[in-house]
């Protein structure tokens, strides 16, 4: 019998259209002898559909089209299987659509990929594929990351975090501050953005002050870390779980900008839709052996540090004149899954999702074993007379 997977992709995020490539890629690389496979496209505005044109990556250039050519779905409990629904059945339409064995979310960036795509598939007790709400949110506030990886003795850059409201009240504090305690050059960026949204540097306080309303109009937080003048940027991917986990290839991003900017990830020497697979790299990344396993040790210790599970990317940072290595930041789910630093390694992107999919039934199969309920009749002795604004039993 076939596993029932659905592949959901999309969602109301600034990386809406890399998602839907990264999405797209995943549903067409799943081993139709082994799954049954179901599209669920999230729009803008956060409805999801499903539709014969909702895996055809030329119906996306007319979104309007799409969506008046597809219906809207929810996911819903039904005993101990989750179920597909049609929310429009129709006089000759059924509103069920299927049931879902495993749910691959393939979603990027805030409203999504932040835990609460986690934390909806959780509370439905679906399986699913990637890290769980904690590791996920923690994973997309890049300040909280960097506060638990250097408690992990993993080494990352001085920064500092700034909110809008500070911003607004007394800019000049703000970039008093950053002067004093960072020092240019500095990076800019949204404390919970990906893809390089956002992202600016900043050598004198005229960019700093630019710097900071670009980052400000995506996030009400913002990330500014001392910059590396001379630097070397290495990519790994890592793949497993609370168990154990393995590191991919290594690769080095080849940017045309002094940061690899949005254009160099996604836009860039791409030919049709490649999502992150179509960016320049060098595979492996042509750094010493000695530095490569370094790399690769700081990028697993991360990994169960952040306490991730399924395929993650973590973005690294070589100081060309001390040698000293960084961990920049980590994508939960990464652009095109780093399909593309597996396969040099023997792992085809079909096996990959193999991979994830087995992960996902076995974390399901573990957390089966766990109480999540607590066997008594509290209720049918309830009064809500004087209960007020206080927990039952004055307590």
């Amino acid at each position: 019998m076939k596993i029932r997977v659905c592949v959901l992709f999309g969602g109301r995020s600034v990386e809406h259209e890399i998602s839907v490539i990264s999405g797209l890629q995943a549903y067409n690389s799943l081993d139709r002898q082994k799954y049954e496979v179901t599209a669920v496209y999230i729009s803008k505005s956060g409805t999801m559909y499903c539709g014969e044109r909702i895996s055809d990556i030329g119906a996306y250039k007319d979104i309007d089209g799409l969506l008046r050519d597809s219906y809207p779905v929810a996911m819903a409990r039904d005993g101990d299987g989750v179920k597909l629904l049609r929310l429009e059945p129709g006089l000759f339409k059924k509103p069920l659509i299927g049931y879902i064995d495993v749910v691959l979310p393939v979603v990027h960036g805030t409203n999504v990929e932040d835990g609460t795509a986690a934390g909806y598939l959780n509370m439905l007790g679906a399986a699913y594929a990637g890290c769980d709400i904690l590791s996920s949110s923690v994973g997309m506030d890049k300040y909280a990351t960097k506060l638990i990886l250097r408690e992990s003795g993993i080494p990352v850059l001085d920064c500092r975090v700034y909110t809008v409201r500070e911003y607004d009240a007394n800019p000049m504090s703000v970039t008093a501050s950053v002067e004093s305690e960072l020092s240019y050059p500095v990076i800019v960026k949204p404390v919970n953005l990906g893809s390089s949204v956002g992202i600016s540097v900043a050598r004198d306080k005229e960019e700093l002050v630019s710097a900071l309303e670009e980052a400000f109009r995506y996030s009400r937080r913002v990330l500014v870390e001392r910059a590396i003048s001379s630097l070397t940027e290495i990519n790994c991917s890592v793949l497993g779980d609370y168990d154990s986990c393995e590191t991919s290839l290594l690769e080095r991003p080849v940017s045309t900008e002094e940061i690899l900017s949005y254009s160099d990830k996604y836009i860039a020497g791409s030919k049709g839709s490649k999502g992150m697979a179509s960016t320049k790299r060098v595979i492996p990344a042509d750094i010493s052996l000695e530095t490569t396993r370094a790399i690769e040790e700081l990028a697993k210790k991360a990994f169960t540090a952040l306490g991730c599970c399924g395929v993650a990317r973590l973005d690294f940072m070589i100081d060309n004149s001390s040698g000293s290595i960084y961990l920049n930041e980590i994508n939960t789910i990464p652009g095109s899954l780093s399909f593309y630093l597996w396969e040099p390694k023997g792992v085809s992107y079909s096996e990959l999702l193999d991979r994830l999919i087995s992960l996902a039934l076995k974390r399901r199969r573990d957390d089966s074993s766990i109480t999540y309920t607590f066997d008594t009749n509290v209720l049918s002795n309830v009064s809500l007379q004087g209960a007020k604004g206080a927990k039952l039993g004055g307590k």
